[in-house]
């Protein structure tokens, strides 16, 4: 199935890129995203990591499916 993933704030600055349309198994999660391999540069920031799967707050195990739209959303901070 094709996913969307969608890159924000240090995690598009890691990838290069806004986003990125990812290949996965029927029986994908949102973590399984990681593992694609244009995404490597997100290893350092992945523990800190939140999902949204189309435009909701995500668990990391949630499934997925054809059409979906996960963003990767790094910690902020600002004032």
């Amino acid at each position: 199935m094709k996913i969307s993933v969608l890159l924000f704030a240090s995690a598009r600055e890691a990838v290069g890129a806004p986003s990125v349309e990812v290949a996965l198994p029927a029986s994908a999660t949102v973590s399984d995203v990681l593992r694609e391999p244009r995404l490597a540069g997100l290893a350092g920031l992945a523990p800190s990591l939140r999902f949204a799967l189309n435009e909701e707050f995500a668990r990391p195990d949630a499934p997925l499916r054809e059409g979906d739209v996960v963003a990767l959303l790094p910690p902020v901070s600002g004032g």
